[in-house]
């Protein structure tokens, strides 16, 4: 599974640095608009604007993903650790009782000789 990632990885890296290496002419990218009409700005290649901007547009995404899979991690661990603590046997259990089942020797109480009758 690992090979099947890294070739992944290494195919979008290629895809990327291709489309970058196309898209090299430099255009001029407005940052703010100043006083007297002009705007700040920086003279940056396509390619690397469009990465940019792929990337700033993803973030809210990718941050919610890790936010869901938080949460669910949390949940998960939660329902392990109540699963965990219904299976232990209890604290409160008295030792005599422990052992005689334990022994497998359960005593039966003895029949009461007023309730049987003789015929």
């Amino acid at each position: 599974m690992h090979i099947v990632r890294t070739i992944a990885w290494i195919a979008a890296t290629a895809i990327l640095v291709a489309f970058i290496a196309m898209n090299w002419t430099k255009v001029p990218v407005n940052f703010w608009p100043l006083d007297d009409g002009n705007y700040v700005h920086f003279e940056w290649p396509v390619g690397i604007v469009a990465l940019l901007f792929f990337l700033l547009g993803m973030t809210p995404a990718w941050l919610y993903l890790r936010a869901v899979r938080w949460r669910l991690n949390r949940r998960i661990a939660t329902l392990e650790n109540s699963l965990r603590a219904n299976s232990m046997p209890s604290i409160n259990a008295r030792p005599d009782d422990a052992a005689s089942t334990a022994s497998g020797s359960l005593e039966t109480p003895s029949p009461d000789a007023s309730t049987m009758t003789s015929t």
